[in-house]
């Protein structure tokens, strides 16, 4: 009798299948069990609503957890930036893989990069953090942008350059490069330039709390350095009280002396989506070596932030 496969539950859009079936072959040849995909319609992928309106924190999230705690599905793959602060107890973030690139990118008409937009460009993004960035630097550097909120798949997005619609659209580089078309892009953003989301590049692999075969087997496939960067990015996200719809852009990266890794270095930005006011700061300290320092480091400077007139520049949340 051959062993059972395991259920993988995996949004529907293209991006998500290539990455649930990256895991899905890494945790084959951790587990040696078969791995089938279980694919689940959530509720941000159906909805036509922007992002920023129907609050952006667990839309692709719940359809998948809700399989989980139901028994449908083993365990879930998730975009570490879509996930909510909060951790249900029934469920664990069982391994965070190698992080890939978390940089945004840009493709652009004509292989212009950024600063070779022309005056009054249109770039389309659905982020506020992209937009409150973007803006901040044209602004500094003396250029004209216009930022168009737009949403849809990257087909999609990538469509209404090829149409002449927009001049250039802003993506995650991580997403083009698990769907194999990172030769797309004309311009790979700096974090100098624009923080990304926290946790962006990351991948989430969640399964039940109390399956401990399981947990243990996905630990395999945990790096405990992408662990601690995107731990600290999310702590600073949830002190600073914000959902992934306010414009928070946060990288925790490691300042390594040769070979050593000897510190991480946490950088979190806030700021209105014009570009106008922007609070940037940063902080440096040993490389967190439990869960709860990770979470202090981000919770450290979310606190300089918030003195400094963070909280101001969120606008309403929604309740």
């Amino acid at each position: 009798m051959s062993e059972q496969a395991l259920r993988l539950g995996t949004r529907r859009s293209k991006l998500a299948m290539a990455q649930s079936g990256q895991v899905a072959d890494a945790v084959r040849q951790v587990t040696g069990r078969p791995v089938e995909l279980v694919e689940i319609t959530t509720y941000g992928d159906t909805s036509r609503e922007n992002l920023a309106q129907i609050g952006g924190t667990g839309v692709f999230v719940t359809a998948l957890r809700d399989a989980l705690l139901a028994g449908d599905i083993d365990f879930a793959v998730h975009s570490l930036k879509d996930l909510p602060t909060g951790q249900p107890e029934a469920l664990a973030l069982a391994a965070v893989p190698l992080r890939e690139d978390p940089r945004d990118v840009l493709v652009a008409r004509d292989g212009l990069i950024f600063e070779q937009l022309p005056n009054g460009a249109r770039i389309g993004t659905g982020s506020p953090r992209r937009m409150a960035q973007l803006n901040a630097y044209a602004r500094n550097h003396g250029m004209t942008i216009e930022t168009v909120a737009i949403r849809g798949n990257v087909d999609t997005r990538i469509g209404y350059v090829h149409k002449g619609e927009l001049d250039a659209v802003v993506l995650a580089a991580a997403g083009l490069s698990r769907l194999g078309r990172i030769e797309e892009v004309t311009d790979f953003l700096s974090v100098d330039t624009v923080l990304p989301a926290p946790g962006q590049g990351a991948l989430a692999i969640e399964c039940a709390a109390d399956n401990a075969d399981l947990i243990a087997a996905l630990g395999e496939l945990d790096d405990p350095l992408t662990r601690a960067a995107v731990t600290a990015e999310r702590s600073l996200l949830a002190a600073l009280e914000a959902g992934c719809s306010a414009p928070v852009g946060a990288l925790a990266d490691l300042l390594a002396d040769g070979q050593i890794v000897k510190e991480m270095r946490l950088r979190g930005v806030v700021g209105t989506t014009d570009g106008s006011t922007l609070v940037q700061l940063s902080t440096t300290g040993p490389v967190p070596e439990t869960y709860d320092q990770a979470m202090a480091l981000g919770r450290e400077l979310a606190a300089e932030m918030l003195a400094k007139g963070a909280a101001g520049l969120m606008g309403e949340r929604a309740q």
